[in-house]
């Protein structure tokens, strides 16, 4: 009987052992005991990216005039309705011409009268349309369509200029677009960081003795761009050092009290990029926060610890970053400021 049962049981165990053999030779691959291979919907979920030869653009369209829609909704918040604004970020639009448009290579690039845009850099119009699909908006980004991306990409387009207001970008015609960027003959291959065999990017002898002790500059900025971003220590706070303008250092107290108002500070302090006093920009109006905490027990402590810790949810999706350059005495006093309104 033991052995009828054994015989019977055979196929089962062979079956089994061959399942068994198969898992174990997926799970091995080039990395045995390492994960397992990506299934063909994780890859594609992945594999978004738009070069520039088009390549991966998925097909779609957009007018000039949904994009100004896609616009109000979910961009002009922090780049402004014409995307000039230089309160959130660096203006997008701006620094070009008619002549630049022509040659295909921005001439005020070469200058230093002028703060740098996006408009005024863009090489390859496929950055541009990656960048808008994968990163836009801000607090929810891949949530744009593949058309209002075509739509939003369109009305920047004509901000800058380089189609017109009844224009309708496709993947059938952007190639078309890429003729007119007015900065597109503006890359090159030219320099050591593409070839490794090309003129490298710097010349300077390497200091083999007598080497200094301390580096007290360890970058600059040129002068046609300080300025031009704000205070980058504090739009890295919490990330870590950033080595220009203040950046190498913890940024030093707001110094209340030789302020010409707590107006100066909000603004020296960063306060004002997200927040203006009476209308919400990124974050709630001072006068709204001042409505909802005014008179609560404790709400002072509240808002300075959200102040110098950051936070989110009491607001909307957009968290509150924290400011661990901002002394705790001036973050009491803007918050009493605040409550004050």
């Amino acid at each position: 009987m033991l052995r009828s049962i054994s015989r019977a049981w055979v196929p089962a165990f062979a079956a089994m052992a061959l399942a068994l053999a198969g898992a174990s030779a997926a799970l091995a691959g080039p990395y045995p005991g390492v994960g397992r291979s990506a299934t063909p919907a994780e890859i594609a979920a992945w594999d978004i990216d738009v070069r520039p030869d088009f390549k991966g653009l998925p097909p779609g369209s957009g007018s000039v005039t949904q994009g100004r829609k896609v616009w109000d909704d979910k961009c002009a918040s922090c780049h402004g309705t014409f995307g000039e604004s230089n309160e959130v970020f660096t203006p997008l639009v701006g620094g070009t011409t008619a002549e630049d448009l022509r040659t295909g290579r921005v001439k005020s690039l070469v200058s230093a009268d002028v703060a740098r845009t996006t408009m005024m850099k863009l090489s390859s119009i496929s950055t541009l349309w990656d960048y808008v699909r994968r990163a836009m908006p801000w607090n929810a980004p891949k949530s744009l369509s593949t058309d209002e991306v075509y739509a939003a990409v369109a009305y920047l387009l004509n901000l800058g200029d380089i189609v017109a207001d009844d224009f309708v970008l496709s993947d059938a015609n952007i190639a078309e677009v890429q003729a007119r960027l007015p900065n597109r003959n503006g890359m090159t291959r030219d320099h050591g960081m593409w070839d490794v065999r090309g003129k490298p990017d710097v010349a300077n002898v390497a200091c083999m003795k007598d080497c200094a002790v301390e580096v007290n500059v360890s970058s600059i900025f040129p002068e046609s761009a300080k300025g031009a971003f704000g205070d980058i220590a504090q739009q890295n706070r919490g990330v870590g050092a950033t080595r220009s303008g203040r950046g190498d250092k913890a940024a030093p107290a707001l110094a209340v009290a030789k302020a010409s108002s707590m107006d100066d500070v909000a603004s020296r302090g960063g306060c004002l990029a997200c927040h203006s006093i009476d209308k919400r920009v990124v974050g709630p109006a001072f006068k709204d926060v001042a409505a909802k905490y005014r008179g609560e027990p404790g709400s002072e402590a509240k808002l300075v610890e959200k102040v110098l810790n950051g936070g989110g949810g009491a607001w909307g999706s957009i968290p509150m970053p924290p400011n661990p350059a901002l002394a705790e005495s001036d973050a009491h006093a803007l918050v009493r400021w605040v409550l004050g309104l």
